[in-house]
């Protein structure tokens, strides 16, 4: 049975999903904040990273962030800020007794950030380090570049931080970025844990009185433009002995009515042990070490479908024409009986672990407000999911599968592999080199 989540919306705009647990004197608070990396501008892209960290590290106007560390340590309490691709997050977990407390640092730090200049020069040093190693793991050279491939390298889906992007970046434009996007009528808060709802409501009232309604007219998510065509890829890395490969083109939305049935398709093709991609292109041909596929669908914009695998050089284009081969095959004919009933199998059975802790319960209905999906959406997802037949899953591949418009991205030794890439297309190589700092 799952329990009832009580929505409370407060004067200041601000909505409240509260969900009372008594079994320990614990109660944890999660705020969403409609913020997001897609509204930094071009030249600033990190701004709402680093605003979302030095929210929290570069304490308030009255109290440092040491000195909250402080305060936090004594009560074996923690509060956490930061902001996401198309939401911000703040939280904070307490025992039961220092709720008052926990709450006056989580408002404060949400309603007061100081932005202290030597916070924000360590936050620039983190990125600036992170973008010095960011093409020391080929797995996620490959990942970042394909997402580029999808949605365009300046997508705000698909942009990265560079040392110019973070040098452009002052306090003045953190300021801002906090006095436009954060307010309590942008704000959603979820509190789990030992308390009375009506004393809680009271509480929330109190720590955040004062706190001015902002501006909600903000632009909806930038829409995906993807045109299918195919495309081959290569990134050059001569210090590794193996291939990442990736392949595949755009991907579709949770809300679209063919969601359903695209989650089996993919549990057949790329997913877990059974699929597809496993049996053959690993077990059956020992093509892969490692073999994977995803067909993504994301609240608010266009996932990505992709398949991929990490293989031997010398078995390069071997293994890209034998997982293009799989796709194709989705949409060739059925998926068996027995291919279907496992795919089913392990979605319903895994369906239990979406309500067993009572944050998954809150944060879920959290976010399907936030995106505007109805709160029993994941109860109709397994309605529809139990309703898919064979006919379906061929349908959906056939109408999002495009197997013949697949871009492919390998990223390896193009010297050592079995053939050229020309064999599969003209051959483009992208360079991953990065900008270097001014001096």
């Amino acid at each position: 049975e799952i329990p009832e989540v009580e929505r409370v919306t407060l004067a200041n705009g601000m909505q409240l999903f509260l969900l009372e647990d008594h079994e320990l004197p614990l109660i944890s608070v999660s705020a969403r904040i409609r913020v997001g990396s897609i509204y930094e501008p071009a030249d600033k892209i990190g701004l709402a990273v680093i605003t979302g960290a030095v929210m929290r590290t570069g304490g308030t106007v009255s109290k440092t962030g040491d000195k909250i560390d402080e305060q936090l340590e004594r009560i074996a309490a923690s509060v956490e800020t930061g902001i996401g691709l198309n939401s911000g997050y703040a939280s904070v977990s307490v025992l039961k007794k220092d709720i008052d407390t926990g709450l006056a640092i989580l408002a404060d730090v949400l309603m007061n950030p100081a932005f202290r200049e030597d916070k924000i020069e360590l936050a620039k040093i983190r990125h600036r380090s992170a973008i010095a190693r960011r093409n020391d793991n080929v797995r996620g050279i490959a990942s970042r570049e394909f997402d580029k491939l999808i949605y365009g390298s300046d997508s705000v889906y698909a942009r990265h931080t560079e040392y110019a992007t973070i040098d452009n970046i002052s306090r003045d434009d953190m300021v801002a970025f906090h006095k436009k996007f954060f307010g309590p009528n942008k704000m959603m808060l979820g509190v789990w844990g030992d308390f009375d709802t009506k004393e809680m409501i009271k509480k929330i009232e109190e720590a955040f009185k004062g706190w001015e309604k902002v501006d909600m007219d903000l632009p909806p998510a930038p829409e995906v433009q993807y045109e299918f065509r195919p495309t081959v890829n290569v990134i050059r890395k001569d210090d590794i002995n193996q291939t990442n490969i990736y392949l595949g083109h755009i991907g579709g939305l949770k809300s679209n009515p063919d969601y359903f049935a695209l989650i089996l398709m993919n549990r057949v093709l790329g997913s877990g042990f059974t699929s597809r991609l496993f049996r053959n292109v690993r077990s059956r041909k020992g093509l892969a070490y490692s073999v994977f596929g995803n067909y993504s669908a994301n609240y608010d914009f266009l996932g990505v479908f992709y398949v991929g695998c990490q293989t031997k050089s010398e078995a390069t284009v071997q293994a890209i024409r034998a997982m293009v081969e799989e796709v194709k095959k989705m949409t060739e004919g059925e998926v068996t009986d027995e291919e279907l009933a496992l795919a089913k199998e392990s979605y319903l059975n895994s369906f239990v672990f979406n309500f067993d802790t009572k944050d998954e319960i809150v944060r879920r209905l959290m976010t399907y407000e936030y995106f505007g999906y109805p709160p029993d959406f994941l109860e109709k997802t397994k309605e529809n999911i139990e309703k898919v037949t064979q006919k379906d899953v061929l349908r959906v591949a056939r109408k999002h599968l495009r197997p013949d418009k697949i871009q492919i991205l390998a990223a390896g030794r193009p010297q050592d592999f079995d053939e050229s890439l020309s064999v599969l297309g003209l051959v483009r190589e992208i360079d991953i080199t990065i900008p270097a700092p001014k001096e």
